[in-house]
C-alpha cells in the first residue's frame, strides 16, 4: 500500500480500477458460463428482471439496467428472435413497448441458477460477505449516480471555468 501524495497516482490504490477489474472478471465469468445456456450477460440481466416482474415496459427495463434504448433494442430483438421474450406495443400509446418473458425464457431459470451458483462459488467469498459487498456496491453506485455523497455532485466536481481564466503554467525553472 502506497502512502502519501503518490497514493493518488498508483493504479493498485484506485477504487475505480479495483471496481473496473472486478466487474470485468465477474462479467467474464458469467459470459463464459452463460454462453453454454445460449445467453449473453445483458440477456441474462434482462431475464432476471422479467423473472422477477414477468412483464415490464421497455423504458423500465432500460432504467433498471442503466441502458439506453439504442443498446437495449438490439438485445431485445435477439431475445424475441430466440423466443425468450415477446414485445407488444401498447394499444393506448404506441411509443410504449411491453416486454414479457415467454415460457421458453422461464425454462432457462434452473440452468441459469446453476451458472449463478458456480460463479458465486468461484468468488471464494461467504454468502454473508457477498451480501455485504453487494449492499456496499449498490450504495456507492447510487451515491455516485445521485451525487449524494458528502454534498458532492457531478456538477460541482467539474467547475465551469473558461479556459482564459485558467492560470497557465510558466516556464520551468
Amino acid at each position: 500500500m502506497t502512502a502519501g501524495p503518490e497514493a493518488d497516482f498508483t493504479l493498485d490504490e484506485q477504487l475505480c480500477f479495483a471496481l473496473y477489474s472486478a466487474s470485468r472478471a465477474m462479467t467474464g465469468a458469467y459470459r463464459d458460463r452463460l454462453a453454454t445456456v445460449g445467453l449473453s450477460y445483458t440477456q441474462y440481466v434482462v431475464l432476471l428482471l422479467l423473472w422477477e416482474h414477468h412483464s415490464l415496459p421497455m423504458s423500465q427495463l432500460g432504467k433498471r439496467l442503466h441502458l439506453d434504448s439504442a443498446t437495449l433494442s438490439p438485445v431485445l430483438q435477439r431475445m424475441a428472435a430466440a423466443q425468450l421474450i415477446t414485445r407488444t406495443r401498447s394499444n393506448h400509446d404506441e411509443r410504449t413497448v411491453q416486454i414479457t418473458c415467454t415460457d421458453s425464457g422461464h425454462a432457462l431459470r434452473e440452468r441459469v441458477r446453476a451458472v449463478q451458483s458456480e460463479v458465486r462459488a468461484g468468488t471464494g467469498l461467504s454468502e454473508a460477505d457477498l451480501v455485504v459487498m453487494r449492499e456496499d456496491l449498490h450504495r456507492v453506485a447510487n451515491r455516485l449516480r445521485d451525487g449524494t455523497s458528502s454534498g458532492w455532485s457531478a456538477e460541482s466536481a467539474a467547475p465551469d471555468v473558461e479556459q482564459s481564466q485558467v492560470e497557465q503554467p510558466g516556464p520551468a525553472a
